[in-house]
């Protein structure tokens, strides 16, 4: 007698599509790389810590010997990626979502998933309490503990949604195509200054970058849960 869990022939569950594999890897596989960096930067894996500070100090040895580059690296981290202009950027997506698109639901979403994303950041730097690179003559300067950087996580997780959005809609391949290079040249580019400028360990924006991803998959999980 067939088991009364076995569903009858003809119902059985589809197989899962394959997109939502391959949303699987790309939660699966940045959560693990950032559960392995948190641990071995608690841990003060020497080999990591070396190559960190190996890394900054030949960063900031260049942005000393290049003070333009470092004034343009500055105002870039300061003022176009900083997490408020990214905030600012977020917020103003889901006023348009709310308001022009009646959207209600995806601008609560947005505006959730940026607040979660910074009490997670601020969360984790307090836990780890990692001290920022310390120099006798500094370029720049900045307060609170390393690990993650705010602003790496901060533009990754703006960048990613703001990019999911965009493709979600079906906007035109130009718009999609820049969209990718402006998001590109910001995530990556203010985990540049924040090292150039010595005021973050290149592990704090790895890290920043890897958890970046992790909330933005969830995010869009939870997203496509109520909209598939």
């Amino acid at each position: 007698m067939p088991s009364s869990h076995t569903p009858p022939v003809g119902l059985e569950p589809p197989p899962r599509p394959p997109e939502h594999r391959s949303s699987a890897v790309l939660l699966g596989v940045p959560a693990v790389c950032s559960v392995v960096l948190l641990i071995l930067v608690v841990a003060q894996w020497s080999p990591l810590i070396g190559l960190d500070r190996d890394i900054a100090s030949a960063f900031h040895r260049w942005a000393v010997d290049e003070p333009g580059l470092t004034q343009t690296a500055r105002v870039l981290t300061d003022w176009v990626w900083d997490p408020w202009t990214m905030r600012l950027l977020c917020g103003a997506v889901a006023l348009l979502l709310w308001y022009r698109y009646a959207a209600r639901w995806t601008a609560v979403w947005l505006v959730v998933t940026c607040a979660v994303a910074t009490m997670v950041q601020q969360v984790l730097k307090a836990a780890v309490g990692r001290a920022r690179p310390v120099w006798t003559d500094p370029v720049d300067s900045a307060h609170y503990a390393a690990f993650p950087s705010g602003h790496a996580m901060t533009a990754t997780v703006t960048c990613g949604l703001l990019l999911w959005l965009l493709h979600r809609h079906g906007v035109g391949r130009s718009v999609w195509g820049w969209a990718v290079v402006l998001a590109t040249l910001s995530v990556i580019g203010v985990g540049l200054t924040r090292v150039w400028l010595g005021v973050h360990w290149p592990t704090d924006v790895l890290g920043g970058w890897l958890l970046g991803i992790v909330v933005v998959a969830v995010a869009v999980r939870i997203h496509r849960r109520q909209y598939p």
